[in-house]
């Protein structure tokens, strides 16, 4: 039986065969599940790939990009989900998985999860910034109102506006407020606004409703129209705790309709009054302003100066003249001090001027030639007495001065001075130096003793 090679198939055509049976089965085809996401991502190409599990089991799921550009909101880990799409074998792994077709949220609703994306979306983007608000105006002249004609919103602001701010031009642009053609009829409104200008003020808004009913209002291209305008907007949609998108987009928003027109002007009786309060006081002060004034003329009339002008006339005169005789005598003291200033500067400058300097270099360079003369004189002297008594030492020690007293000076043939009787023999020839020549003389004899010249003897003779 196992040797039964007809009967052997593939991995491959075993996984097909799974495939076919599961996909003609009609139960498979067309399936609707209740489940969870996770696991969740979403594939470069824009494909989502994720897990739906319930308590018990799990199946994997893909949903193309084909199909999923068409969601109204952004599947994320742990949201509950309706599904619905078929069953089919993924090949290559073997494995059984979910081919999703559409999808909705289970619970909170589609339409909520659609708000909550785009109202995280628009925050991320800046749009509900506060530093791009802007202020209503305090009186504003033209105020467009955009909702729709028949319902008990346009009443509510018309109504409050006349009461509050009866000189208020209202001028009402009929839209649609609610079904899928309401956002392009606000935006077109919008843009008819903008286009006529001259307007301070827009309101737009509608009455409550449902969240379905107000959605026209949740829809990001109106968000933007109104995020773009130049004009102050003030957003009333809905009751006071409905909130749509427009209302974080506008600079303002109102609770309600009603409010919204409230915020846009004020009470023109309590203006009135306020201006009459303001005359009042402004009176009041003006005439408070006058009495105190009268009083001090009052006074300045009643001083002295003004009933004995005279005298305070002389009065001044004489102080004027002390006054001159103190600045005149201050100018002196000036005059003085500037003149001994002038002094002082004009010696310095004398004794700087080029002239005088050069003056005193030259008495400054005579005295150090004298000096120098002075101090040469005295170490020429110096030098020459030196030399002089260094020439006597020189004089006592020449040996022709001591020729001159008698004595000679022996020399060899070798002209070597003779000192010792070592350095001659006999029959040597010698050269005897003296006073007034040399003698020429030849050893005849070499004895150690020594001669010396005979006291007794006259004529100094000696040999040899």
């Amino acid at each position: 039986m196992i040797n039964d090679r007809e009967r052997w198939c593939t991995v491959s055509q075993l996984t097909t065969q799974i495939k076919q049976t599961i996909e003609v089965a009609s139960g498979l085809q067309n399936v609707w599940l209740r489940a969870e996401i996770s696991n969740f991502k979403r594939h470069s190409r824009g494909h989502m790939y994720f897990t739906l599990k319930d308590e018990k089991s799990r199946i994997s799921a893909v949903m193309f990009a084909g199909k999923n550009q068409f969601l109204r909101f952004e599947p994320e880990n742990g949201m509950k989900v309706l599904i619905k799409g078929r069953v089919s074998v993924y090949e290559p792994f073997g494995q059984y998985q979910l081919y999703v077709n559409d999808m909705e949220p289970d619970g909170i609703g589609q339409l909520y999860i659609q708000y909550e994306q785009l109202k995280q979306k628009l925050e991320k983007e800046g749009l509900f910034a506060e530093e791009r608000k802007k202020p209503l105006p305090f009186f504003p002249k033209e105020i467009a109102v955009i909702t729709s004609p028949t319902g008990a919103a346009i009443r509510d602001i018309i109504t409050t506006l006349k009461r509050r701010f009866p000189i208020v031009k209202i001028t009402l642009f009929p839209v649609l407020v609610q079904g899928k053609d309401a956002p392009f009829s606000i935006v077109s409104a919008l843009n008819r606004v903008e286009k006529m200008s001259g307007f301070d003020v827009v309101i737009v808004g509608r009455g409550g409703g449902s969240i379905e009913e107000l959605w026209a209002f949740n829809e990001e291209v109106v968000a933007w129209k109104i995020a773009s305008l130049s004009i102050p907007t003030i957003s009333a949609v809905g009751h006071e705790t409905d909130f749509t998108i427009s209302d974080f987009i506008a600079d303002v928003r109102a609770a309600t309709p009603t409010a919204a027109a409230e915020l846009a002007v004020p009470v023109l009786s309590e203006l009135d009054k306020e201006v009459s309060q303001l005359f009042s006081r402004l009176d009041r002060a003006v005439r408070e302003k006058l009495s105190r004034e009268q009083e001090k003329l009052n006074r300045l009339g009643r001083s002295y100066a003004f009933r004995y002008p005279s005298r305070l006339l002389e009065q001044k005169e004489q102080e004027l003249d002390r006054l001159l005789e103190r600045m005149q005598k201050a100018l002196r003291y000036k005059r003085e001090g500037y003149k001994e200033r002038l002094a002082q500067l004009h010696e310095r400058l004398i004794r700087q001027h080029p002239s005088h300097v050069l003056s005193t270099e030259k008495k400054n360079t005579a005295q150090l030639h004298d000096a120098t003369n002075a101090a040469m004189t005295r170490y020429l002297r110096e030098k020459t007495n030196h030399y002089r008594h260094l020439l006597q030492k020189l004089e006592l020690l020449n040996p022709l001065n001591i020729i001159q007293r008698g004595y000679a000076a022996v020399y060899t043939e070798e002209k070597e001075l003779v000192k010792s009787i070592k350095q001659v023999e006999d029959n040597d020839k010698l050269a005897l130096q003296v006073e007034d020549g040399t003698i020429h003389a030849k050893v005849t004899t070499v004895s150690e003793v020594t001669f010396f010249a005979d006291p007794q003897n006259k004529n100094n003779e000696g040999r040899l």
